[in-house]
């Protein structure tokens, strides 16, 4: 194995590492709901809205990337760090 191949082995398991490390945990999800409801609302904001919201999710992780749904509709997903709450209303059934 040459050289170069082995710092691109050994660049792709440290950026892996490092996304592992950076995936956001179940609290972040969940404070993150509760932010972006208060934002869109003040008044759900107020009444716990949010907080709410955020005890009915289900937590799921790859590893590098997770995501929180309700009844099957992702309601946030995050990656290094960072978590993006969905704006769209899940579909009616």
């Amino acid at each position: 194995m040459s050289k170069k191949s082995l710092l691109v082995i050994i660049a792709v398991l440290l950026a892996l590492v490092v996304a592992m490390a950076l995936n956001p945990s179940d609290a972040k999800h969940r404070s993150a709901i509760r932010d972006a409801v208060a934002q869109r609302s003040p008044i759900a904001g107020m009444l716990g809205i949010g907080s709410l919201k955020a005890m009915t999710v289900e937590y799921h992780s790859f590893g590098v990337v997770s995501y929180t749904s309700v009844d099957e509709n992702v309601i946030s997903v995050g990656a290094l760090g960072m978590v993006h709450v969905r704006r769209e209303a899940p579909p009616e059934k």
